[in-house]
């Protein structure tokens, strides 16, 4: 084995890994093959390498891979621990400041939404979900951008894989009324909870985008709907933009 044959290894562990992570459904080893320039062999062992590890984990009933829930929360680690992180929190304070509600910074993990960061409004009427909580992805202003800007294709897929739970007498159940919606909020570019996951509450998501157009996060308000009503918390959605934008700069 040549000197760099470690580098190389590490090389096409990392361009397979990228591979995954960055597509927007599962790939099969043929395609990850073809995207990371490797023979069908080389994949195949790279991939039985990395399943063995827990980081790729084969999808149920087909032929695809995904990145494995510990790698998706080492990503998240990551993330936290970068020092721009100071400054994204600074910008969610900042804007929590500005309209005087609970706002917070999420992702989407495996189906569902997990909180990255939030600043409480100093309210004492408030929902306190600390970072790291994990809260459902079809009844959630955050959640439902997530839903609203995915693929079609991945969205019904993931939106199989559970029922639709109702938290709240206005949660959305139907799969064809939550489809109508997710298609009018993507033409918003929005994500909105009308008091959806609890009664009295709202909210509403704006999303952060990565260079590429990606969404990979979303910004979010969430007030009680007595002291917010939604019609108010629209009118927070250019400064919430600006926000996002800021805090996207921050993931190049």
């Amino acid at each position: 084995m040549g000197a760099d044959a470690p580098a190389r290894l590490l090389t096409r562990v990392f361009a397979t890994l990228s591979s995954i992570a960055a597509s927007p459904r599962p790939l099969s080893a043929t395609a990850i093959a073809a995207k990371v320039g490797l023979a069908a062999s080389s994949a195949h062992r790279v991939l039985g390498q990395l399943v063995a590890a827990g980081l790729v984990v084969r999808e149920p009933g087909s032929r695809g891979f995904r990145v494995s829930s510990q790698l998706a929360a080492f990503a998240r680690e990551v993330l936290l621990g970068d020092p721009a992180q100071a400054e994204r929190h600074a910008i969610l304070d900042g804007l929590a400041t500005r309209i005087g509600e609970t706002c917070n910074l999420t992702m989407l993990d495996r189906g569902r939404v997990v909180y990255l960061d939030r600043v409480e409004c100093q309210w004492p009427l408030r929902v306190n979900l600390a970072p790291g909580s994990h809260v459902p992805i079809h009844c959630t202003a955050s959640g439902k951008l997530f839903l609203a800007t995915m693929p079609k294709a991945r969205r019904t897929a993931l939106l199989a894989a559970a029922p639709l739970e109702r938290f709240a007498p206005t949660t959305i159940v139907d799969r064809a009324a939550l489809e109508h919606e997710l298609e009018r909020l993507r033409k918003r570019d929005l994500g909105i909870d009308d008091e959806e996951y609890m009664a009295g509450l709202i909210a509403v998501a704006v999303p952060v985008r990565d260079p590429r157009g990606r969404v990979v996060a979303a910004l979010a308000v969430h007030a009680p709907a007595a002291r917010m009503p939604l019609t108010a918390a629209l009118d927070h959605v250019d400064a919430m933009r600006a926000a996002a934008a800021r805090i996207a700069s921050t993931l190049k």
